[in-house]
């Protein structure tokens, strides 16, 4: 259902074309995740669902998917306006 645009988040990754917010950094330190889990999961993971920002209408990406080492986590993100993905927040479940 969301193929094209996980297709484009995929090849921000790659192309190494990504932020992510300081909230995004500092759940990944309270989780334990390094950038590689983040990558992993958005290269290996599906969409789950889209969300709309009520003030902005922005759409944002809910991605699951597993970390290096196995572990199930979520990756919650949005093209931004240069097409650079924009990683908002990370974590485990």
């Amino acid at each position: 259902m969301y193929e094209k645009i996980l297709r484009r988040m995929r090849d921000c990754v790659r192309s190494g074309d990504y932020v992510a917010t300081m909230h995004a950094l500092q759940e990944m330190v309270d989780d334990g995740l390094t950038a590689s889990d983040i990558r992993r999961i958005v290269l290996t993971g599906r969409v789950r669902e889209r969300q709309k920002d009520r003030t902005t209408d922005e759409s944002k990406y809910v991605m699951d998917g597993h970390t290096c080492d196995g572990r199930a986590g979520t990756v919650v993100g949005k093209l931004g306006r240069a097409r650079r993905l924009v990683i908002l927040t990370v974590y485990l479940w």
